[in-house]
């Protein structure tokens, strides 16, 4: 008995140049944004999911070959949810770049490190507001903001004094 499976590949991806890549926060996987379809680069290889399957290829622009679910990688099976949204201050990367620089980022957690110096930003700028409202609270607390009970204006007033 001879069963035949049908998958239909998908079909190629066309390219002007070389797509730009950015990287999915805690993957160690790349996308390119600006390419109609959902490519991801991981691990030297690209993956694309086409019609509820996976396929991979060792070039951008496909030979795309289909990857049983158990040969996928867990890290692609599980993006987040929101992957394709990119946190500020991300700059796209150069396919190239990507291509000789992956195995590094990830042995050094490259994006680890960037993440907690944003996150330290982020901090720093959090303190220094606290700092500028809580300074403002205290001067309200010893009497040298406005009077804001009184309206502002100490006397003079049409209002009725008791």
């Amino acid at each position: 008995m001879d069963v035949n499976i049908n998958i239909a590949v998908p079909p190629p991806v066309v390219f002007a140049a070389p797509p730009l890549l950015l990287p999915i926060p805690g993957a160690y996987a790349y996308f390119a944004p600006d390419v109609d379809v959902d490519i991801i680069f991981y691990h030297g290889y690209w993956y694309r999911p086409y019609h509820e399957h996976w396929y991979r290829s060792d070039r951008y622009d496909g030979r795309w070959v289909f990857v049983e679910p158990r040969h996928v990688p867990p890290t692609i099976l599980n993006l987040p949810p929101n992957w394709k949204r990119v946190p500020p201050g991300h700059q796209k990367l150069p396919y190239g770049q990507v291509k000789s620089s992956w195995r590094q980022w990830e042995r050094d957690r490259h994006w680890d490190k960037r993440e907690v110096k944003r996150e330290d930003r982020r901090e720093d700028r959090r303190e220094k507001y606290e700092k500028r409202h809580d300074r403002g609270n205290e001067r309200e607390r010893h009497g040298e903001k406005e009077d804001r009970d009184h309206g502002g204006d100490r006397g003079g007033g049409k209002g009725k004094h008791r």
